[in-house]
């Protein structure tokens, strides 16, 4: 009889199976949004709007999901899920909403061809996909952390989550300070600038790095191999497109970028 273990279990193999295609393949080929938006990806809608759906599943979800585990009514489970909702409510109602009000106040400049991209839509089979990994990543998570983490037999549970959480708040707080940054520029400017101060002087992207600062807290709280391949997988789909946005800054700005940038982790890559 196929048991909500095995579910579980295959749609863990999933995440681990998913994950060395997707970074093969971002190596050699661009998600079309953002800055390297271009046609031929079929229909697009606001990009607001595309955060929006995307990204709710690992809303709902948990919260569909979770009162019906065993650690349901444990303490430890229900602190060990708030960073991961924390970090998903920003990104599907706070972010989209950000998005929207900073889109429309720019000011507009039919001259400028970065205006025309960083207007453009979201391509729907691109949401689509990321709209599917979320509802399988907030499947795996919210299912570990409610019903097959051992929370009570845990006695590093607190040292862990300590650790784990200085690490995911300080890659949030780069994310966030990141975003507000390039959300400005666009407001102030119109379209793409260079980008300065902060962790911007060390990499290009430093919105990815504090992603991935974040995951990689998650996977020190949640110990476990949800937590993991979910940190593991985000490498595999940030990195490659920092360090495409990295090319894009070079090329778009030439002399002008500074050199000594890298592209997402600061003094390595």
């Amino acid at each position: 009889m196929f048991s909500d273990q095995n579910f579980f279990n295959y749609s863990l193999l999933s995440l681990y199976l998913i994950t060395p295609p997707t970074i093969i393949s971002l190596l050699f080929l661009t998600a079309p949004y953002g800055k390297h938006h271009r046609p031929g990806w079929g229909p697009t809608i606001p990009p607001p709007l595309a955060w929006f759906l995307m990204e709710s599943p690992t809303i709902w979800l948990t919260f569909l999901i979770f009162p019906y585990g065993n650690n349901y009514h444990n303490f430890r489970a229900k602190i060990l899920m708030s960073p991961f909702l924390l970090h998903y409510c920003h990104r599907t109602i706070i972010y989209p909403i950000r998005l929207f009000v900073s889109t429309h106040r720019r000011k507009p400049n039919t001259e400028s061809p970065s205006v025309r991209k960083s207007a453009a839509g979201f391509p729907v089979s691109v949401a689509l996909m990321a709209f599917g990994f979320n509802l399988l990543n907030g499947y795996l998570q919210s299912r570990w952390v409610s019903q097959y983490a051992d929370l009570e037999g845990d006695e590093w549970f607190w040292w862990r989550f300590a650790g784990g959480l200085v690490v995911f708040l300080s890659g949030m707080y780069a994310n966030l300070w990141s975003d507000n940054m390039l959300m400005g520029l666009k407001k102030e400017g119109g379209g793409y600038t260079i980008p300065k101060g902060g962790l911007f002087e060390l990499v290009s992207c430093p919105n990815y790095f504090g992603e991935i600062l974040e995951w990689l807290g998650w996977a020190l709280m949640t110990w476990s191999w949800a937590g993991f391949g979910f940190f593991i997988y985000t490498c595999a789909n940030l990195v490659p497109r920092a360090g495409a946005n990295h090319k894009w800054y070079l090329d778009k700005f030439g002399e002008d970028y500074p050199k000594n940038r890298k592209a997402v982790i600061p003094f390595v890559f």
